[in-house]
Formats: C-alpha cells, structure tokens, sequence
C-alpha cells in the first residue's frame, strides 16, 4: 500500500433505460489507482475479477486514476486531478487527513486497501442485501460525434448530487519507467471523464459527455448515481450502454 499525504482541499463534488429499484442492493466500487504504483496492479486484477464475477448484478465498478503518481517516474495517461479531487473529498468525509493507493471505497461508506480480496468479497455481498434510499435511471441515449447525450431520472432523501462518470471498459498499457516499469498493465473500467449536477428531491433532465475523439462508443458506458453531499453515502446507482458503431 502505497501512502502519499496531501493537503485536503475541500470541493463541491444500464443497459438501455434501466432502472435501480429503490428495494434492490447495490455496490459502486470506486478504486483509487496509478500506474506509477507498484502495489496498485493487484488492486486491478482484483477489480477485473469482480467485474466479471458480478455480471448481470448491480455492481458498478469504477477505476479513478490520480495524478499525484505522474511526477514520481511515469505519468499515467488515464490520470486526471479531478479524480485525486474526488479522492480528497472522501478524506474530507472520512475525516482523514491521507490519501493512499490502491484505495477501494465502497457505496461511498466503506474504505480499505484495494487489493483486500476478502475485504471486497465480504462488503459487496452487504451492500447487496441492504435497500436503496433512492433511485436513479438513464434513457434516450443519442450517440453523435465524440459525445453521448441522454436524460435522466433521479430521487434522492436529502441533499446530494448525481455523479455521471464516462467509463472505459478496459486497456493495456506498457509502462516504460517508474515502479511498474517493463510491466505490461491491464485496466478495466476506467474512469475517463467525471460530471454532476445537485439537487434537492428529485430531479430530471439530460446530461451530455465527452468521449474521446477517435474511440469507438461500444468500448465505453456511463455508470451515474446518488451521491449524499454531506457524508458522501451513495442511495442509488444505474449504468448506460452505448452500442458499437
């Protein structure tokens, strides 16, 4: 387990038309990682596994790739500061004053280390068993040039925000220096570009998202949920696919 320690800066953070039921468990998977890590591949590998454990089952699983690695030997190419924002925010919620890779955080309530294999097992088979408090869908996708627009259907019991996150299904990268360096480095559900908007209640609307220019749509879909403000809990979570063109 890798640990860097940052000043925390506080910030504002489906198939088809499907829907998460407000009785049905659920587990969004957030993993905090780099390529620059060289304990984070297991943390990978183990997040491949229970994507393709849970298939068919409402397990979201997202790889947020941070930056803070890119000036220790390699910059990762999937890396943004909006994700080592987001990751900051969660100390902030867990009152922590650290942030470490590989994290795993799950529902936005439970944090550990990302490569725990029994710890990830034992959370998701909980979150499965528990109720939403709220619910979200997605529809109407509009496919057009390096973008996806679709509308959106969310309810939430208190303030919160809705997180859109646009998710690479996989890749391969060679990493040619730092700790993984000569390393061959497989990734599933890459976090590629990060969006919300806020709400009391319930709300619907559209929301647009960038996909990167010259990728085929069919390697991407967009995972959304229902993120308390205050605590970070997250109520409800859905998924968009994107047929391949």
């Amino acid at each position: 387990m890798k640990k860097i320690f940052l000043t925390i800066i506080s910030i504002g953070l489906l198939t088809f038309g499907a829907k998460a039921q407000s009785n049905q468990g659920f587990a969004v998977v957030e993993l905090f990682t780099s390529e620059g890590c060289s304990s984070c591949p297991p943390a990978d590998a183990l997040i491949a596994n229970i994507q393709q454990e849970n298939t068919g089952k409402p397990v979201y699983v997202l790889a947020f790739h941070v930056d803070y690695w890119d000036r220790l030997g390699w910059k990762d190419r999937f890396s943004d500061h909006v994700f080592t924002e987001r990751q900051q925010q969660y100390a902030n919620w867990f009152h922590s004053s650290e942030v470490y890779t590989p994290q795993a955080i799950i529902n936005g309530k439970t944090e550990f280390v990302g490569s725990e294999s029994a710890k990830m097992h034992s959370v998701i088979t909980q979150e499965l068993r528990q109720s939403n408090r709220g619910s979200i869908s997605l529809s109407d996708p509009v496919i057009g040039k390096n973008k996806i627009n679709f509308k959106y259907d969310a309810i939430a019991s208190s303030k919160a925000k809705v997180v859109f996150a646009l998710v690479q299904k996989d890749a391969v990268s060679e990493v040619k220096s730092g700790e993984n360096r000569g390393r061959t480095l497989s990734h599933v559900q890459i976090a590629r570009h990060l969006d919300f908007i806020e709400f009391n209640g319930s709300k619907t609307g559209s929301m647009e998202l960038e996909i990167p220019a010259g990728a085929n749509p069919g390697e991407f879909e967009v995972i959304a949920f229902v993120q308390n403000s205050a605590n970070g809990a997250i109520t409800a979570a859905s998924k968009l696919g994107m047929n391949k063109s």
